[in-house]
């Protein structure tokens, strides 16, 4: 790829992404930093993208490392309830309507930012992963449980056709605890 220019002598040459391409980078070593799983998984990549488009999302990354204020955000947009999918819509839809001005004033097409991580959301939306049940595991939260009895996993434990983003995004939350 060649680098963007901001003389204004690029000619409409093509852009690169740094902002998506950051986001991943920090993904990518926050998940490798909690040895999770193998890399080379499809959860790893369901993992690596859900946090690589909450990064990017957020504000994109910042310089230097994650600092502990950056770090409890992404936990909080990351948690379980939390109403992530609508936000990545409601984010990604916002991105789209409003595009970012170039540096030299020329208009060169869409945000490669922008393009990569719809793709990376087409995928996590798009892509089934067959994972345990895990309402199937246990008694629900608000059921009693016995602390005395021992909790071990099933061992025909029910499996469902899930979206990428469902497996990638709790495997994003634990590696930001992790790091």
């Amino acid at each position: 790829m060649r680098p963007e220019r901001t003389d204004g002598t690029s000619g409409g040459g093509l852009l690169v992404p740094m902002a998506w391409m950051y986001a991943e980078y920090i993904a990518d070593e926050l998940l490798r930093t909690g040895d999770l799983m193998e890399p080379s998984t499809l959860e790893y990549r369901a993992g690596r993208d859900a946090l690589a488009l909450t990064i990017f999302l957020s504000d994109g990354g910042v310089a230097d490392a994650l600092p502990a204020t950056r770090m409890d955000e992404l936990r909080l947009l990351t948690a379980y309830g939390t109403a992530w999918r609508r936000w990545v819509c409601e984010r990604l839809d916002a991105l789209a309507a409003a595009p970012a001005p170039a540096p030299d004033g020329v208009r060169r097409g869409p945000d490669p930012d922008l393009a990569l991580a719809r793709v990376a959301w087409r995928w996590l939306e798009e892509t089934e992963l067959l994972a345990a049940d895990l309402d199937a595991i246990g008694p629900a939260p608000w059921e009693p449980v016995d602390v005395e009895e021992d909790l071990e996993w099933p061992q025909d434990t029910a499996q469902v056709w899930t979206p990428a983003w469902q497996l990638g995004l709790p495997l994003g939350h634990l590696a930001i605890h992790l790091y």
